[in-house]
């Protein structure tokens, strides 16, 4: 499981960056994006999929958090 990092660009979208990979690419989707849960499924333009564990609130950008490749146990 990576951590990756989380941020909003100069061009204010939201990215999704791993390090070890050295990937960087903007977010399409995300299964819970509300103001009482934020994470789950993430899909980015390439059409790559991650799984981040569902938190209680949109979370303060950047952040640091643990990923796994979706459908991955």
């Amino acid at each position: 499981m990576p951590s990756v990092m989380l941020r909003i660009n100069d061009e204010g979208k939201l990215t999704f960056y791993i390090p070890k990979k050295d990937l960087e690419e903007v977010v399409a989707s995300i299964e819970h994006d509300s103001p009482d849960a934020w994470g789950g499924e993430i899909t980015l333009a390439d059409g790559s999929s991650y799984y981040i564990e569902p938190l209680d609130s949109p979370p303060k950008l950047p952040i640091t958090l643990r990923a796994k490749r979706a459908g991955e146990n």
